[in-house]
């Protein structure tokens, strides 16, 4: 009898924490850029990027980091072997939540702030970024522009391309979220 009521307490939790609403996309867009002036572009995107969103605004994001393509071959190449060090440090993670957020009451346009943790290279970083957040049907969109320094994350910009570099990145997210 009491393992019976065990196993029905255990499916109930399990239950309400399953049912609860998720956005979600396999397809999300990162895009950063540090070029300078009269150098060439430093630019890349990765457009499989892994989001999840809950209705109380936790947040998870995931990208691998051999998923960023840039113009120039070559310098893809620098990225994964020499700045990233991608096959080291595979995965590039955001886990956070968004202040204030509940998916339900969302207008159509709202500006939010996200607050958590960015592991790159092996380093954890705390951050806060603003969001532009919208909602229709059942797509959330996400899209927020900041800004991060390689030096945080104990990547190394070597003497001799540090001036074609710039020391703060742009960073460039857009995540259409479908209702899971």
């Amino acid at each position: 009898m009491q393992k019976n009521i065990l196993i029905l307490i255990v499916f109930f939790i399990s239950f309400s924490f399953f049912s609860q609403d998720k956005y979600y996309t396999k397809s999300g867009e990162i895009t950063f850029e540090s070029s300078v002036p009269s150098f060439e572009e430093v630019k890349a995107e990765n457009t499989k990027v892994t989001a999840i969103l809950k209705n109380n605004g936790e947040i998870a994001v995931l990208a691998l980091t051999k998923g960023f393509r840039f113009k120039i071959s070559l310098m893809e190449e620098h990225f994964n072997e020499n700045y990233i060090e991608s096959d080291k440090f595979p995965k590039a993670k955001f886990t956070g939540e968004i202040i204030n957020f509940d998916a339900n009451s969302i207008n159509i346009d709202n500006n939010y702030q996200i607050k958590g943790n960015i592991t790159l290279h092996g380093i954890e970083h705390e951050v806060i970024i603003k969001a532009n957040i919208k909602k229709s049907a059942n797509v959330i969109t996400l899209v927020s522009n900041f800004k991060l320094k390689p030096e945080d994350f104990n990547i190394k910009i070597p003497n001799i391309v540090r001036k074609k570099i710039a020391q703060e990145v742009d960073v460039y997210l857009n995540f259409q979220l479908l209702k899971k």
